[in-house]
């Protein structure tokens, strides 16, 4: 996988942490015995069933996905891109107005 497609997926990961957000992280299986279906050791079931009753969006990124990434015009600058932003709007953005 290409490592900006990785990078803008970590990006979304870090976004819903600073948004109090939950995410777990781990190879998609299922059990042998029983077929239940796990993220590395976590049982989808029982981390699903603490969020019951609640309205959620569930983002479900492969890490493993091999597509590249679409080139983007920043509607801003203008500046061609690849990723979540524009990575010169970010930089001018955060020395005017300091980090998130």
């Amino acid at each position: 996988m290409p490592a900006y497609r990785k990078a803008s997926i970590r990006e979304l990961i870090r976004s819903a942490y600073e948004l109090d957000g939950r995410f777990i992280e781990g190879r998609l299986h299922r059990e042998a015995e029983g077929g239940r279906w796990l993220v590395g050791d976590i049982p989808l079931d029982e981390w699903l069933s603490q969020n019951e009753g609640q309205n959620i969006t569930l983002l479900l990124l492969s890490l493993d996905d091999e597509r590249p990434m679409e080139e983007r015009v920043c509607m801003t600058c203008g500046r061609k891109y690849i990723g979540v932003e524009c990575p010169h709007c970010r930089e001018v953005r955060t020395r005017l107005r300091g980090p998130r």
